[in-house]
Parts: structure tokens; C-alpha cells; sequence
């Protein structure tokens, strides 16, 4: 783990660079340093490791998909629904025989219904796009890491860990909506990341072609690819589920403070005015392709007229011209929607607040059986959306580490790893002491791949000496100690994870070793 050379710094003017022999410009090292990406992305041995535990994770999470047989916990609504969207184009009540009201976007019912569509309305059809979704998640969160921290160790424990959590495990093999929102809000993450390194490695080229920026008031004209594609897959998250748009001024802020940076590395004088417009300008553009792509989710219900609140004007007296008359209906629709999700305080026995769900204080039973042979005199059967308690209860001590280390090294990637995990935690606490709204303990999905970064960049500080690691210097016995640590750590994690798997895949066990693994008694039942 580098420190000193990621590290975001004012930069100390210096005295214009001479051209070098072929018309590129003698950039200061001190400045190519602090503008540098990772180049060797292609580095073979990342995507090896990368290949590796996606495999294993996809095995983890394909094997014995179809059991148990039937809707488990709300697999009743989302595959119900994706079924009728097949057949309608819109949710549909078989009772009622007309449009279903539900108070989803519909993208995530959709991809669902890609399952079904491939394998029929079967625990297979509608699973298996869950299943694919969290093992997309661990490749990306691998690709994600590996970008970071510029380390295939780092990367492969990312999705390690991850692929050892059963929690996502679980989300991983039943047909929520969850899971699908995690992995967009990750691949969102994902692609400002890349947008932050092509930003840079522009600025850099400009510095190389011979732009000064102490000369001129303007900035070189980048078009960020990326972050175009950020709103792309931030769209496809809102059109899952509106919980996305939590994250959206916190990754908008990131955006923001990376650019900053760059600039200010680069030697721009006043480096959040000279360029503001023009970030301000493009998150906007950015913004504006998540409105087309969330409104493109809702396709179904454009394109006929049985959807629900489809012609609520015409059908209560009012204008309804073409095209305007749609989307004011649809506008009807989510505001009444959106009081529907204010107004739902109703208890439910599986309810969890916030701060409950990273002690693990409220898992919620997906699935409970009782009958089955396992050779004792009562046997049981569950699924428990449970994460692995050893990863889990690492989550709070890293991130107090890892508010110190953004402190103490000034390190952009420990705020980078924090601000989503805020995004993702924060505002259900507000709601919960603002109106006591019912929540559980799957909300916290799209914070997940954040709050294990945490972890990972705390096992790379205990095996990383403070000054880091020198080109071809002896392991000192700091870092063999370190390494050690890590390694008995994840194999705690994966001894826990073993431990647990009966009970994130309902296999049959006696009764009395299900009882045992409710470590909190109560509170896990």
C-alpha cells in the first residue's frame, strides 16, 4: 500500500520545465507523482486472481439454487411481478385481473424477468439473476480494489472477503431487489474512480503538450467519459430502487474534490474556481443521463395502457396531451408512492434499525423448516440473512481506523471509502429518528462493498511498515508480522463463514447445531 505518493498535497510552485527531445515537455516529477494512476491495468496476474475468486464466487452462489422450493420471505412480490411484466408489460393482480399498484421502479423486476424468461417461472429462473448480480458485485469490487490500491494482494482479499460474507451470500441467492442496487451503486463508484484516473492522466498529457497553467485562466478541455458512464449505471440503480439517490451528492462531492485535487496538483492557481463550471457543467450532463435512463426503466408502462395511474388525468377529468399527459401521470404515480414509503411505520416481527445492522443486533429469517432427515430427533432448516459475524464485527473498528488514517496520511482513498459508506447508513438514520420508518437490515446492501474496502485498507496498514514499502528492501519483521496477522484473520473469517453455511442455505441440520450458531439467542431467532 503506497501512502506518501497518493498523498493530496499543495504543490510548491517550481520554475518552468524545458522541453524534452521530441516536443514533450519536462513535467516536474514532483507533479507526474501526484497526477499518477495505475497504468498496469492489464496486469495479468490481477485478472488471475481476479478469474480465481470470481469462479468461486459464482459456485458459491449457483450451487443448489433451486433449494428451497418455493417464494421464500419477499420472493413473493419481485418474481411474482416480473412474471406479469412478461406477460403485460406491467405488474399485474391476477385478483383483480388490471394493474397492480407497487411502489418499485421496475428495472430490477425486469432483470429478474430475464431469468425467468431463459429458465420459466422456476426458483432457478427467477434466482439466477440474483445470483449473477453479487458475483458481477465481487468482480467489480476486485477491479474497484486493485484500482485503489494498486495491489493484487489487496484486490484478492477484497473478494475474499466478500465472497465469504454471507450476508451478500444470501441477497446473492434470493430474488430481492437488493442486490441489484448494490452492484450499480458499486459500478457507479467504479466508474468515478476511473473518471478521477482519466482526469488525471489528461492533465498530465496537457502538462507534457506544454500547457502552463500559470499563464493562462482556462483549463484544458477533458470530456469525461467516465463519468457519463457514472450516470449510466446510477440510472439503472434509481431504477431499481430510490434509495440510490442517497448517494448521490455524497458521490457528486467525491467528483468534485477529485477534480479539485487534480488541479491543484497540476499547479492551477485557485484550482476550485478555474475549473468549477466546467465540473459543475458535466455532472449536470451526467445527471441528466440518469433521468433518461430512469425514465427508459419505465418503457412497460409508457408503451401500454394498462399500467397503473397510466391515465390518471383522463380518468379524473384532466387534460391528458401527449407525451406531457404520460409523465405528469407518472409523476402523479411516484408521488403517491413516495408517501406510501414515508408513511410505512408498520411493525414487523424482522425490523431492524440502523444501528443495529453492523453489530448484526436483527438478521432477518428468510426461510424456516423444521421436518427433513438429519439423523437426530428434530432437525431445522433456515436461511438467515446474517453476515459473517467475524467480517462483520470488523466493520466499526476499521472505519474508526480509517478515519484516522484519512487524517494522519491525508490519504484521498480512506475519504473515498468513507463518503459512500455515509451515504449508505446515514440517511436511514435520520428516518429512523425522524419518523420511525420500518427498515431491515438488507437497506445496508449498497454500503457492503465500501465497509469491507474499510477492512481491506486496514489489513494493508498492519502489513504495510508507515514508510512504506521500498523497491527490492528485505521483508522487515514488521511486515512478516503484519502478514501473519492478516492471514489469521481471513482464515478466521472463512473458518466463520464454513461455520455458518447450514444456515445461509437452508441445509438440514440437527436441531441443537442450528441452536448453537444463535450466538445472540433472541435476537437472531
Amino acid at each position: 500500500m503506497t501512502t506518501a505518493a497518493t498523498t493530496e498535497t499543495e504543490l510548491t510552485p517550481e520554475p518552468p520545465a524545458a522541453a524534452e527531445p521530441g516536443g514533450v515537455r519536462a513535467v516536474p516529477e514532483i507533479v507526474r507523482r501526484r497526477l499518477r494512476t495505475l497504468d498496469n491495468w492489464l496486469n495479468p496476474h490481477s485478472w488471475l486472481v481476479t478469474a480465481l475468486i470470481v469462479t468461486i464466487a459464482a459456485i458459491l452462489r449457483l450451487s443448489g439454487i433451486s433449494s428451497p422450493k418455493g417464494y421464500i420471505f419477499d420472493e413473493v412480490y419481485y418474481p411474482t411481478d416480473a412474471w406479469d411484466m412478461l406477460q403485460h408489460g406491467v405488474e399485474w393482480d391476477e385478483k383483480t385481473n388490471g394493474p397492480a399498484y407497487v411502489v418499485h421502479p421496475p428495472l430490477g423486476k425486469w432483470l429478474i424477468a430475464l431469468g425467468e424468461l431463459m429458465f420459466g417461472n422456476t426458483e432457478l429462473g427467477w434466482r439466477f439473476p440474483a445470483a449473477v448480480a453479487g458475483t458481477v458485485m465481487i468482480l467489480i469490487l476486485i477491479r474497484v480494489t486493485y484500482r485503489l490500491f494498486h495491489s493484487v494482494l489487496l484486490a484478492g482479499l477484497a473478494g475474499l472477503l466478500m465472497t465469504l460474507d454471507g450476508y451478500q451470500l444470501v441477497l446473492s441467492r434470493t430474488s430481492l431487489l437488493d442486490i441489484f442496487l448494490g452492484t450499480f451503486i458499486l459500478a457507479t463508484f467504479a466508474a468515478i474512480v476511473l473518471d478521477r484516473d482519466h482526469y488525471r492522466r489528461q492533465w498530465l498529457k496537457a502538462l507534457e503538450k506544454g500547457f502552463d497553467p500559470a499563464k493562462t485562466a482556462s483549463v484544458p478541455r477533458i470530456v469525461p467519459w467516465w463519468l457519463l458512464v457514472a450516470g449510466i449505471t446510477f440510472g439503472m440503480a434509481c431504477g431499481v430502487k430510490w434509495s440510490a439517490l442517497f448517494f448521490a451528492p455524497f458521490l457528486g462531492a467525491l467528483v468534485i474534490v477529485w477534480r479539485v485535487q487534480a488541479r491543484r496538483s497540476a499547479g492551477v492557481q485557485g484550482p476550485f474556481l478555474a475549473g468549477i463550471l466546467g465540473d459543475l457543467g458535466w455532472l449536470i450532463l451526467s445527471f441528466a443521463l440518469t433521468l433518461v435512463i430512469y425514465l427508459a426503466t419505465w418503457t412497460g408502462w409508457f408503451v401500454t395502457d394498462t399500467g397503473y395511474f397510466r391515465h390518471y388525468r383522463e380518468a379524473n377529468g384532466m387534460s391528458e396531451p401527449p407525451l406531457i399527459g404520460a409523465l405528469l401521470n407518472l409523476w402523479h404515480y411516484h408521488h403517491e408512492a413516495y408517501r406510501f414509503h414515508s408513511g410505512l411505520t408498520e411493525r414487523h416481527i424482522y425490523q431492524s434499525w440502523p444501528w443495529q445492522w453492523l453489530l448484526l443486533g436483527r438478521p432477518v429469517a428468510f426461510y424456516w423448516n423444521n421436518s427433513g432427515n438429519c439423523g437426530a430427533p428434530s432437525c431445522a432448516r433456515e436461511i438467515l440473512l446474517l453476515g459473517t459475524p467475524i467480517l462483520w464485527w470488523s466493520f466499526l473498528p476499521a472505519l474508526a481506523a480509517l478515519v484516522w488514517f484519512g487524517l494522519a496520511r491525508r490519504d484521498w482513498r480512506a475519504w473515498a471509502i468513507l463518503v459512500p459508506v455515509v451515504a449508505g447508513l446515514l440517511p436511514w438514520f435520520y428516518y429512523a429518528v425522524k419518523d420511525g420508518r420500518t427498515m431491515f437490515s438488507f437497506y445496508v446492501l449498497p454500503a457492503l462493498p465500501f465497509l469491507i474496502l474499510a477492512v481491506v485498507y486496514v489489513l494493508g496498514a498492519i502489513m504495510t511498515p508507515p514508510e512504506g514499502i521500498a523497491q527490492g528492501k528485505a521483508r522487515s519483521d514488521r511486515q512478516l508480522v503484519g502478514t501473519v496477522v492478516v492471514g489469521a484473520y481471513i482464515v478466521l473469517v472463512a473458518v466463520c463463514f464454513a461455520y455458518f453455511y447450514p444456515i445461509f442455505t437452508a441445509q438440514v441440520i440437527p436441531y441443537e447445531s442450528w441452536s448453537g450458531r444463535m450466538w445472540l439467542g433472541g435476537r437472531w431467532i
